[in-house]
Formats: C-alpha cells, sequence, structure tokens
C-alpha cells in the first residue's frame, strides 16, 4: 500500500527534534511493508529528498531566507508573535498545492494521510483528486487546529468543517479531541494515539522510583516551554514543597515562554533550585528521566483555549516507571489513571499540585507500585504494534468508503 504523509514539519536532519512520535510512526509502517513517504514544507530551502530513511517531498513557497514559517515551533504560535508571517500563507498553499498534484499525477497513492487538517486538508484533496480520484483521504486531529480555529480564527470553522466531511476517515489523537471533533461534525472518529519515541524492550529500570531521606526531592518537566505546559504553575509548587522538604527541578526543553518561567522563580527565590537544561541528546533524556523522583506534566487550558492532545512525554516518564503526577485536562486522562499510572491533580492549581507531590514522596511503595503498573499499561495500551494496526484499520475504512464497499 501507498501512503503520503501530508505533515507541517518533518525532521531536517539526524538528531532534529521535530515530531520523533511521527518519524517513528512512518519507520513502522516501512518496517511493516507499507510504501510510507512523505509530503511536507520546505526549511529555509532544504533538504529534498530523504530523512531518517524517510523519502521525503519538500515543497517551496518562498524564497530560501524566508522559509522558516514551520519547524522552529507550531505555526498558530509563530503567527501568534509574529503576524507579519501571515504573508507567506498564500504561497505555502500554492506551493503545497502544486507539490501535491505532481505527487498525485506520479506516485497515485492508496491513502493520502492529513496530519492537521488545517489548512492541509486542502493538499490532500488536490492529492486525491489528482490521482484519479482513487486516492482515500485519512485526516487526523491533535487538539491544537480546533482550539486553535475556535478561539482566534473562528473564520475558519467552515474550512475545519469541510476538512471533517470531506474526508474519507477521521481519527484523533485522544477521546478529548474525538469528542471535539464531533462537535463540530457528527459522524464516526476513530482514537488512534501516538506512541513514545523511546522503545521498550522489557528491559528492567536501572534505578526504581526512589526518594533518600535527606537528599532532594528530584522532580523533572520535558517539553516545550509554552503556555499551556503550566510551568510556572509547577514553579510556584515547588516553592510550596520546599517550605516541608528538600527539592529541586529539572526543566529540560525551550520555547518562548521560557523567561516568564525564569522570572516566577526569581521572584520565588528558587533561581539556584530550578535547573534549565535547553534541548538533550536522546542519552541525556534518557538519564534525566532515570535520575528523577517524580515526573511533573503542569499542563493548563493557555490564553488559546488549547492544552495537551496527549502528553506524549508522560509515555516516556512510564517507560522509565517514574511516578507521574499532571493535570486533569484534555488527552492527559487517556494516559494518567488516578491512582493507578500516576495522580491527577486540578489544571493551574499550585497548591494542590504541592500537597500531590509531598503526598507521593511520602508513599514510596505506593509510588514504585504505580510506576510498575504505569510501564505495563504504555506497552500494552500505546505500544508501537497495537498504533501501527489501529492507524491501517483507519486506512482500510477509509479506502472502502472510497470505493463504494461498506465499512
Amino acid at each position: 500500500m501507498r501512503v503520503v504523509h501530508v505533515v507541517t514539519a518533518f525532521p531536517r536532519y539526524e538528531d532534529d527534534p521535530i515530531t520523533p512520535w511521527l518519524v517513528e510512526l512512518l519507520l513502522a509502517q516501512r518496517r511493516s511493508g507499507l510504501d510510507a513517504t512523505v509530503l511536507a514544507p520546505a526549511y529555509r530551502g532544504g533538504p529534498e529528498r530523504e530523512a531518517l530513511g524517510v523519502p521525503v517531498r519538500r515543497f517551496r513557497y518562498a524564497p530560501a531566507g524566508l522559509e522558516s514559517l514551520t519547524h522552529d515551533e507550531s505555526v498558530p504560535e509563530r503567527l501568534a508573535r509574529r503576524p507579519g508571517y501571515s504573508a507567506l500563507l498564500p504561497g505555502y498553499l500554492a506551493g503545497g498545492a502544486w507539490a501535491a498534484a505532481r505527487v498525485g499525477r506520479t506516485t497515485r497513492p492508496e491513502v493520502v494521510h492529513v496530519h492537521w487538517p488545517v489548512p492541509h486538508a486542502l493538499l490532500g484533496a488536490v492529492l486525491r483528486s489528482t490521482s484519479g480520484g482513487r486516492t482515500a483521504l485519512v485526516c487526523s486531529y491533535y487538539s491544537a487546529e480546533i482550539n486553535w480555529v475556535r478561539s482566534r480564527m473562528r473564520w475558519l470553522t467552515p474550512f475545519l468543517r469541510w476538512s471533517i466531511r470531506s474526508a474519507d476517515a477521521v481519527s484523533a489523537i485522544s477521546r478529548s479531541t474525538a469528542a471535539a471533533v464531533q462537535k463540530l461534525v457528527a459522524r464516526e472518529v476513530a482514537v488512534v494515539p501516538y506512541g513514545s519515541a523511546l522503545t521498550d524492550d522489557g528491559t528492567p529500570v536501572s534505578q526504581p522510583a526512589f526518594f533518600s531521606p535527606g537528599e532532594p526531592l528530584r522532580l523533572l518537566f520535558v517539553g516545550r516551554l509554552v503556555q499551556r505546559k503550566g510551568v510556572e504553575i509547577l514553579v510556584q509548587a515547588l516553592a510550596r514543597v520546599r517550605r516541608h522538604r528538600l527539592a529541586e527541578l529539572t526543566v529540560v526543553g525551550e520555547g518562548e515562554w521560557e523567561p516568564r518561567i525564569r522570572e516566577t522563580a526569581s521572584a520565588l527565590g528558587l533561581t539556584e533550585h530550578v535547573h534549565f537544561t535547553g534541548r538533550v541528546t536522546s542519552e541525556r533524556l534518557a538519564r534525566e528521566y532515570q535520575e528523577s523522583d517524580i515526573f511533573v506534566l503542569p499542563a493548563v487550558v493557555d490564553s488559546r483555549g488549547d492544552t495537551e492532545g496527549l502528553g506524549v512525554v508522560l509515555l516516556e516518564a512510564l517507560r522509565y516507571e517514574r511516578p507521574v503526577v499532571a493535570s486533569a485536562v484534555g488527552g492527559i486522562v487517556d494516559i494518567v489513571e488516578d491512582g493507578r499510572s500516576g495522580w491527577l491533580v486540578p489544571p493551574g492549581d499550585p497548591d494542590r499540585l504541592a500537597d500531590t507531590l509531598l503526598q507521593v514522596a511520602d508513599r514510596l511503595r505506593e509510588a514504585r507500585s504505580i510506576g510498575a503498573y504505569g510501564r505495563a499499561m504504555v506497552r500494552e495500551r500505546f505500544s508501537w504494534s497495537r498504533i501501527l494496526d489501529a492507524t491501517e484499520a483507519v486506512y482500510e475504512s477509509a479506502r472502502e468508503r472510497r470505493h463504494g464497499r461498506p465499512t
């Protein structure tokens, strides 16, 4: 089966941190025998043909020096911070449509899989029509595009609804995202999560959750430093935790919200106790997980109405049997079962977050048990073999609908 994935961004070089879960999906598809390729925008002119063993067709949409609308940050975030980038959108759509037409005519894939359908559903429709109309169109939603349209670009709502209706099959990253899609258009939506880029070969973790008496409690956050991650709430919670015991926080990642997080830490006298690492290698990331005591994802609903679509870092933390504490918001509840695979707290509440962190630190045996259960749950529900099967089932459903056979 030939499948073309239409995406906003794809890795530009070997250690590029762009969408590692998407890379894993494509590599798994290619290992299973699918002829999976990518249609993505260029970044400053290139590269053109291949990335990490996956064939890539990168379309041009501006002079090379201006092609930076994607990759460095999400398009909605970039447009919100620098509205002038909107001048690149007509070229983006024209260049993408031209490239999609060429791919449709030359490769005639069985399936085109559109990720982030605003605006890529347009490219998918062009590719489907130029391939002779036999190509099935799948649209996958990740919550960000829905929240963006709902909060900032309401005039795009008809396009969003059209993208849902026109697809032969629709999938969503989580139950909450599927419900948001169905509020717009009443149709079947398959829930297909993504997995972690960190594979689990069953090897026991080198260090189980362990809170050493007299040693600081080691808290860890991993992710992009943007508003919806709520890291400043975690810093506020750290101040409350330190009234009762020693604690340190490591923040892995970078983003435009970092100055605000640093300001919060400084205002609370925590500059020496909040450690920013920036981006790290996969080896360093694995070490950070292994050396942490509790992993925290304090997500909130941001000013644009956006929040966590799923929370892949939770899957990574559970891979190392870390106790996880996260906000009960968005797709996080698809991973964290309160009291079973982790602990859930209300979003934006530093007091409740601090109380929960202290409770977890006082329950070493329970924390270890929950960490082990969480790892087993991730291996069962979020394994790449299971995700691959679910994705291919969506493809088959789309093909049956496109060819007029009952699903």
